[in-house]
């Protein structure tokens, strides 16, 4: 008897319980970090400037239960407007999903281990910074592209 398919593949994203909520969150902290967006274009530009609740080694919010009140412009992810969040990056789970696409092969609930996010290059641990010290205007100085995933094997 085969197992059935996973709830990602099967569940729309409000259906989905709290806890399976939670879990389609890799821990790569992209989201956390300061984006800009292009006046001409609309895209969004990603810096290595990170929330001040980002922790930088783990890449979890530091105080999740109250982010949004510490820091005004957190958005909370939900069903209802993942799919407006133009700024969510191209591998977050959330976004995937709710375009209709697959997880990758490094998502820690494909994978089974939380590293891979690393080993594929995903994680912005190592590679960004805090926030603090630096303002709204000095953001352009620190932008930077994201990388893209490694192929599986690679490392």
């Amino acid at each position: 008897m085969t197992a059935p398919p996973p709830f990602w593949k099967t569940k729309p994203l409000a259906a989905m319980s709290r806890t399976e909520w939670e879990s389609l969150c890799d821990g790569c902290g992209r989201c956390c970090l300061n984006k800009l967006e292009d006046e001409d274009t609309g895209r969004f530009l990603y810096t290595r400037a990170a929330c001040r609740l980002l922790d930088l080694k783990t890449c979890r919010c530091t105080d999740y239960a109250r982010r949004q009140s510490l820091v005004p412009d957190c958005v909370a992810l939900t069903p209802e407007n993942v799919g407006s969040l133009g700024w969510l990056p191209a591998t977050c789970a959330y976004r995937l999903l709710e375009e209709g696409k697959p997880l990758a092969w490094w998502h820690p609930l494909v994978s089974g281990r939380a590293e891979t996010v690393t080993e594929a290059g995903i994680s912005v641990a190592g590679e960004a910074y805090s926030e603090e010290g630096i303002s709204i205007d000095e953001l352009v100085d620190h932008l930077w592209r994201l990388p893209k995933a490694r192929r599986k094997g690679q490392g």
